[in-house]
C-alpha cells in the first residue's frame, strides 16, 4: 500500500506546494482524497494513471480542495474512460458536481455515482471507509481507510506435517480443519485403509493467525477536537493538517485549523504509528519550524513534501 501526497499547500499554493490531494494506491485501485488545483499535473509527475482512480473523497468544498475536479473529470472523458467513478462528499455534493459539469461542459463517457456521506462507515469487500465530522468553518469530513483483517498461514507449523504449497491450505484459510497425509493420497486411494495413523488432523486455529489490516487517516481541514482522538486511534499513518505554528493557535482555531503541536498531540493521544503533517500556510517558507514543534510532542513525525511517497 502506498500513499502519494500530491499537494501540501493550504489556501494559497506556492512554487513548491500545490493544493491538497493525496492518492492511496491499494493495489487494484487508487483512492483519491481531495482534488485541488494541479492534481492532474501531480498525478502525471507521480506516474499514477487517472484511469486507476475508482473513488474520489472530497473533504469539503473550499477551492483548495476541489478546483482540480472539473479538469480531472474532463480529462477522464477525453481519454474515453469507461470504468465507473464514485465520488463521495458531504451534503450538497451532488448539486455541486452537477453545477461544475454544467459550467464546464463536462459530458462524461463513464458513469459517475455520487454519494453524500454522514459520520459513520461503509464497507467494501476488502476495506472499510470510516467517516467523521471535522471541525472546520464549512461542512467538512475526515476519512479513515481501514483494511479488513487478513488470515495468514503459519508456515513453520505446517512444515512439521510436510504441508507446503498445496491447494488444501486454502481450506485452512477459510477456517476449515483438514485431514492431511504426507504422501498426499486422494480419497479413493485411502478408502478402506486400516492404518489411519498416516493422517494428521490439522486445525485451522492452529495453522493460521489473523493479521490486523492497515489504517490510513486523512484529516484535512480541522481544528483540534476530542472526538478525533478515537477516530485516529492506532492508525498506521495519520496525514494531518498542521497549517500554523503555535504562535498562531488562536487564529488557527478561529478558522478551523490545527497547529503543528496540536496535530502531534492528537497523534500521541491516538497512539498512531506515524504522523505526517501537511497543509502548510504559505507564510512558512521552511516547514522545519512546524516539524520541530510537532517532534517535541510526537517523535515519529514527518513534514510532507509534494510527491512524497509513503509505503506501509
Amino acid at each position: 500500500m502506498k500513499a502519494t501526497i500530491l499537494g501540501t499547500g493550504s489556501a494559497m499554493p506556492t512554487e513548491s506546494r500545490h493544493h491538497s490531494a493525496t492518492a492511496l494506491d491499494i493495489g487494484p485501485e487508487v483512492l483519491l482524497f481531495d482534488c485541488g488545483e494541479s492534481t492532474q499535473l501531480q498525478l502525471s509527475k507521480a506516474k499514477i494513471s487517472a484511469n486507476k482512480i475508482s473513488k474520489i473523497f472530497i473533504t469539503h468544498w473550499h477551492g483548495d480542495h476541489v478546483l482540480g475536479l472539473p479538469g480531472l473529470l474532463q480529462s477522464m472523458s477525453l481519454n474515453k474512460r469507461t470504468k465507473p467513478l464514485n465520488i463521495y462528499g458531504s451534503a450538497g455534493t451532488k448539486e455541486k458536481v452537477r453545477k461544475i459539469s454544467s459550467a464546464f461542459g463536462i459530458f462524461p463517457t463513464f458513469k459517475i455515482t455520487i454519494t453524500e456521506l454522514k459520520a459513520g462507515a461503509f464497507n467494501t469487500e476488502k476495506y472499510s471507509i470510516i467517516v467523521a465530522n471535522a471541525k472546520h468553518n464549512a461542512p467538512c469530513l475526515a476519512f479513515s481507510y481501514q483494511e479488513k483483517p487478513k488470515v495468514k498461514v503459519n508456515i513453520d507449523y505446517l512444515k512439521k506435517f510436510g504441508l507446503v504449497n498445496n491447494p488444501i491450505i486454502a481450506d485452512l484459510i477459510k477456517g476449515k480443519d483438514i485431514a492431511w497425509n504426507k504422501n498426499n493420497l486422494n480419497s479413493q486411494q485411502v478408502q478402506g485403509m486400516k492404518n489411519a495413523s498416516i493422517f494428521h488432523k490439522i486445525k485451522a486455529k492452529d495453522a493460521t493467525f489473523t493479521e490486523k489490516g492497515k489504517k490510513f487517516v486523512y484529516l484535512l481541514d480541522s481544528a483540534y477536537s476530542k472526538h478525533l482522538e478515537n477516530f485516529c486511534k492506532s492508525a498506521d499513518v495519520l496525514l494531518c493538517e498542521a497549517t500554523f505554528a503555535d504562535d498562531m493557535k488562536e487564529f488557527a482555531s478561529e478558522f478551523g485549523h490545527m497547529t503543528a503541536s496540536q496535530a502531534a498531540t492528537l497523534a500521541k493521544k491516538a497512539n498512531v504509528k506515524k504522523l505526517i503533517v501537511t497543509h502548510f500556510s504559505q507564510r512558512y517558507k521552511d516547514t522545519n519550524v512546524l516539524l520541530r514543534e510537532a517532534k517535541k510532542i510526537f517523535a515519529n513525525a514527518v513534514a510532507a513534501t509534494d510527491l512524497m511517497e509513503i509505503d506501509f
